[in-house]
């Protein structure tokens, strides 16, 4: 029998801390790792990415969409500089992802082939710890606090493991001392809720408002049934961030949509009028779009203290879990709805709705991409996932693609970096392959990274029980980035190369379609979803066509203010960015 070594070790860790994979690209320094994941049998399982930023969007990915905890692995030097994109998106999205470095170095440190300060490489994603092994008894004790600092603080952590020490015999017995056994992995987090005074200040403040608006963020997964609750003995109308779009139904007729700059002018004019408003486990960089300081009495809820207050001025903060906040808050808050502001909430909605579907219809040079998230829209399956990339699309996905209950939607959402979806999207479907998983990006998105990824698509798909993939992509060759009403560039030198995304899918023996005409998009949405095997949907799409962020305007709500300070604030503001606008045009 072979003797076990640290590598083995590790492998043991993952497992007992119920790891299903890691994502990673081999090399010389963590080949012990991917060798010991080799002999596991699958569990766990090592999924190699085409390249170490994949792998790490991967691991964020898996943590998205999950709630568990991802794990990435790389070797020193411009290996592990790559993991930097993935582990940033998770930072700034408060996902929990392990990263396990190998560092091959065995003459003194300082200039050694691809030799990197990782301490201070990762110093700053990895900020809550980042931590080296010296011996094979640390190992296991470092991986284990590495993974739970993960989970407690809902960040990326670093534990960076010397190629000698990967390699060290470790005998099949280890005494308590050594630190090779240690806690139970995984202890469940604590229970949080606010004092009783301050549930009782919320409460009184959210009673005695008139208009009542509520903004949910991804940290109110879980509570949907008693945030509709509250809005319904409220009389509020809801809107949700970006990234907490998934969370409630956008059926509901009070529903405005998603707040700011991709978002919706039913959002915009909610905020606008309202005069009492809950932040729910949102931290929305988005402030030019909620109401005017002063404006409104705010009651904020999220699991992490150190948030609240950080976009808007609060009265009341409440440190707490989501669900169990908002219940409590249910058993307290007065049955009072306002129906005069729900009806004008809904109105607001539905001449928003009808926007929509215009902007949809409008005629484009070939397709509108409108029309195409729209079309997905009446089709998107009833189960599964939906992984957004970065640049117009989002606008498109935000606006256009109404989520059914039960569907998780995942973006980088606060760092916006190009080129997640398709990771992303590998993610959940090997997190869950009976299930379809939809990936929606741009043709600069596709060329960045996902041209290669689908090589890995290709190499996983035979063994899903349900093989759809979907991955559409908008091709509208708009080197800008962003396109949305810029007018084509006319040099061919300067536009983004065309790339048949379709005919590369079919070459890697997946399905590919072609749409590039707009009669023709909701039958290529029909052809893609049916197709037997993972699926490009290139659609070749308009990039004039604007992207037409709502203005952060007051004006539709205003009459609703009492005369006042609010008000007249409420109207310069206005009346400023309505100046500003002309004097830009003109």
């Amino acid at each position: 029998m072979a003797e076990r070594t640290v590598a083995d070790l590790v492998v043991d860790r993952l497992r007992a801390w119920r790891v299903p994979r890691a994502f990673g690209y081999p090399g010389e320094a963590i080949a012990p790792v991917i060798a010991a994941l080799d002999r596991s049998g699958g569990d766990p399982a090592f999924i190699p990415a085409r390249h170490e930023e994949t792998a790490s969007f991967m691991a964020t990915g898996h943590a998205k969409f999950t709630g568990g905890i991802g794990v990435c692995l790389a070797t020193q030097g411009p290996s592990a500089v790559q993991l930097l994109n993935g582990l940033y998106d998770a930072k700034l999205d408060s996902k929990p992802v392990v990263a396990i470095v190998g560092e091959d170095v065995s003459g003194p440190l300082g200039g050694a082939h691809e030799e990197i300060g990782l301490s201070r490489l990762f110093g700053d994603v990895c900020n809550q710890f980042v931590r080296y092994a010296r011996s094979p008894g640390q190992v296991p004790t470092l991986l284990d606090q590495a993974f739970r600092t993960a989970a407690a603080t809902r960040s990326p952590v670093c534990v960076v493991l010397p190629r000698q020490v990967l390699d060290s015999a470790v005998p099949d017995l280890q005494p308590h001392a050594a630190g090779v056994f240690t806690a139970t992995p995984g202890e469940p987090l604590a229970r949080v809720l606010p004092h009783e005074v301050d549930l009782a200040a919320a409460a009184q403040l959210l009673g005695s408002g008139q208009r009542t608006a509520i903004l949910v963020g991804q940290g109110g997964r879980g509570a949907e049934d008693e945030i509709i609750a509250l809005a319904d003995r409220l009389g509020a109308g809801v809107a949700t961030s970006l990234l907490g779009k998934p969370v409630l139904d956008e059926r509901l007729p009070y529903h405005a949509g998603v707040l700011g700059e991709v978002g919706t002018p039913a959002a915009a004019e909610l905020m606008g009028g309202c005069d009492a408003l809950l932040l729910i486990g949102t931290n929305d960089p988005w402030t030019d779009y909620f109401p005017m300081p002063g404006q409104v009495r705010t009651v904020q809820i999220d699991i992490d203290g150190r948030r609240i207050g950080t976009r808007y001025p609060v009265d009341v903060p409440l440190v707490g879990d989501a669900a169990e906040t908002v219940r409590a808050l249910l058993d307290r808050v007065p049955d009072r709805p306002n129906p005069q502001w729900r009806a004008t909430v809904e109105n607001s909605v539905d001449r928003w709705r009808r926007e929509a579907t215009e902007r949809a219809a409008a005629p484009a040079e070939p397709v509108n991409p409108q029309l195409v998230l729209q079309e997905l829209s009446a089709r998107l399956p009833r189960t599964g996932a939906v992984a957004v990339d970065v640049g117009s699309v989002i606008y498109w996905y935000a606006r256009h693609l109404e989520l059914p209950p039960g569907v998780n939607a995942q973006l980088c959402g606060t760092l916006g970096s190009m080129g997640c979806a398709l990771p992303y999207a590998v993610a959940a479907k090997l997190a869950a392959p009976d299930q379809p998983v939809v990936a929606l990006m741009g043709d600069g998105a596709m060329q960045l990274n996902g041209l290669a990824e689908l090589i890995t698509v290709s190499h996983h798909w035979s063994g899903w029980p349900d093989p759809r993939l979907v991955v559409l992509v908008l091709n509208n060759r708009d080197h800008s980035g962003m396109g949305g009403g810029r007018q084509p560039v006319s040099d061919p030198a300067r536009r983004r190369p065309d790339v048949p995304y379709a005919g590369w899918a079919r070459l890697l023996g997946l399905h590919g379609v072609r749409v590039d005409r707009p009669e023709l998009v909701g039958a290529a949405w029909d052809e893609a979803l049916a197709a037997d095997r993972p699926c490009v949907l290139e659609a070749v799409v308009d990039a004039a066509v604007p992207l037409s962020p709502p203005e952060p305007a007051f004006a539709d709500l205003r009459d609703l203010f009492a005369d006042g300070d609010a008000a007249r604030r409420v109207r310069e503001q206005s009346d400023r960015r309505l100046t500003l606008a002309a004097e830009e045009i003109a």
